[in-house]
């Protein structure tokens, strides 16, 4: 049986570490669960496979998964950096 908070995070982009650290678990469990995933066996593990995004594959570690609250900071900052300054308004 595959645990739905490993898979919950396997969604969400996690890594098999990052999941490991924070449910407190060995990394081989999030991997084999992963696996799983790829391959689902029981009526249970398809119904969770299909609310994956397909296919399941490890994380990639070269892209940070973010939540929604820094995503929304994130575009605030560029759009600060991209208003024109006083100086700038007032040459225009």
């Amino acid at each position: 049986m595959i645990r739905a908070d490993i898979a919950a995070l396997i969604a969400a982009g996690h890594s098999d570490e990052h999941i490991a650290r924070r449910l407190g678990c060995h990394r081989a469990t999030v991997n084999r669960h992963r696996n799983r995933l790829r391959h689902p066996a029981t009526p249970d593990e398809r119904l969770l496979a299909e609310q994956l995004p397909t296919p399941v594959r490890d994380y990639d570690r070269r892209r940070q998964p973010i939540s929604p609250a820094q995503a929304a900071a994130n575009r605030r900052a560029l759009a600060n950096a991209l208003r024109p300054t006083t100086a700038e308004r007032r040459a225009a």
